[in-house]
């Protein structure tokens, strides 16, 4: 039964069936085959796993992004990356990481960092002679900061199917995405320096500080989002109506650049994206049911232990296979797939949960820009009409810099439990 369950999902996902289809439909075929489990638990389970409080952060954060990346918020704040690290070498590369930074703060998605970001920064790195493979891939790269830098799609999810405190993996990724963002600054400089791509003209303090005023509202967002959480006032699902009520006005009242038509374009892509995730999330939800009923992690415990008895040899296998998964799953399918399997395990070795979830978050972003399902380089590809590969190439050298950031992230806890600690 449970190897007719795992083939036929690998089977599925080969023929590109759509992910959620593939968890609903394997997960028909293991329940057909159970001696006792009627079909009528599959509508329950995909029901139990909807219904849950902090899911509905999801699309309120996903519309909040959305509202913010339609109006001139983004324009704001390359302006505003531009006025502190435009006038380095290599400065509109670097613009482009700071930039993403900010954004990831409010859109909590790789794919809207990227697109919101690079429709201003590539054409603008291409005019002043950067070669468009490499602005495409420096802005995918950068891009992958949109599911790391709190809040965090991807983090939700995690904690949803871990059971973890939202708001502990909310500020567990932060220095972890400072690294990260600081390691990518790093890189942009000496690439820079090698193909003698300079800097634009530095600019004084009266026109940093203007640029600072025009995007402090931005800047201000995940301040409030994030305080309001940590100080308990409210929770991560009420902090992301917030931030959409906080974008609404901003947009319509304050800078005057959202019009009721933009609204309701906005309204309806971000319904249409919700709603692809949560037919994952209720499919996946049906899927660790019924691996879970038949102990499966259980099973993958005893094997693992059997051979593996040291947590940091474990962890090596984790990344192994989340970079894997990652190239070949959206990263909210595989946390929805894989913690179930991975996290029991994990946790009989010791592993912190919030650490682990950051490690998961932190490979699922490298998966935004390795082929074949980077989401970020289709991005990126569709931006600039340049093929996937083609960028891929100019990619390497950056994702080599994030798998060393994954690596100090995993066998250095304290990069995402000391904050968590701190604040409790």
């Amino acid at each position: 039964m449970l190897i007719a369950f795992f083939i036929s999902l690998f089977v599925f996902m080969f023929l590109s069936v759509p992910i959620a289809f593939s968890l609903g439909l394997s997960t028909v075929i293991g329940v057909l085959m159970h001696d006792t489990l009627p079909l009528e638990i599959i509508p329950q389970r995909i029901f139990v796993s909807l219904n849950s409080f902090p899911l509905m952060a999801i699309p309120f954060f996903i519309l909040a992004g959305n509202i913010m990346g339609a109006g001139s918020m983004s324009k704001r704040l390359v302006n505003f990356a531009t006025s502190l690290v435009g006038h380095f070498t290599g400065g509109l590369a670097m613009v482009a990481i700071v930039t993403s930074m900010f954004f990831a703060a409010i859109s909590g998605s790789g794919a809207a960092t990227t697109a919101a970001i690079g429709s201003i920064l590539i054409p603008a790195m291409i005019a002043k002679g950067y070669k468009i493979e490499y602005a495409a891939a420096n802005q995918a790269v950068a891009g992958a900061l949109g599911i790391i830098i709190p809040p965090s799609i991807a983090m939700i999810l995690y904690g949803v199917a871990a059971e973890v405190s939202i708001g502990d993996l909310f500020i567990a990724g932060i220095l972890p995405g400072l690294l990260i963002t600081f390691s990518l600054l790093v890189s942009a400089l000496i690439i820079a320096k090698k193909n003698g791509y300079v800097g634009e003209e530095k600019k004084d303090f009266p026109h940093i500080f203007k640029a600072f005023k025009e995007a402090i509202l931005a800047i201000l967002m995940p301040v409030i989002v994030l305080g309001g959480i940590y100080s308990g006032v409210f929770t991560p699902t009420e902090a992301s109506v917030v931030a959409v009520a906080y974008s609404v006005f901003i947009g319509v009242f304050i800078y005057r650049d959202l019009t009721i038509a933009k609204l309701g374009q906005v309204f309806k892509e971000s319904a249409v994206n919700s709603s692809v995730i949560m037919l994952v999330i209720g499919a996946a939800g049906a899927f660790g049911f019924f691996i879970g009923i038949n102990s499966v992690p259980d099973m993958i415990y005893g094997s693992i232990s059997s051979f593996v008895t040291n947590k940091y040899v474990f962890l090596i296998m984790v990344n192994i296979i989340l970079f894997v998964a990652g190239m070949f799953l959206e990263g909210g399918a595989a946390i929805l797939i894989l913690v179930p399997l991975l996290l029991g395990t994990a946790l009989n070795l010791g592993i912190d949960p919030v650490h682990f979830g950051i490690i998961m978050v932190c490979n699922l972003a490298i998966g935004l820009v390795t082929p074949p399902v980077g989401i970020d380089l289709f991005v990126v590809a569709k931006l600039t009409n340049v093929s996937i590969m083609r960028i891929a190439r100019f990619a390497i050298p950056l994702i080599l810099i994030l798998i060393v950031d994954v690596l100090i992230i995993t066998f250095v806890p304290a990069l995402s439990t000391w904050l968590p600690s701190l604040i409790k």
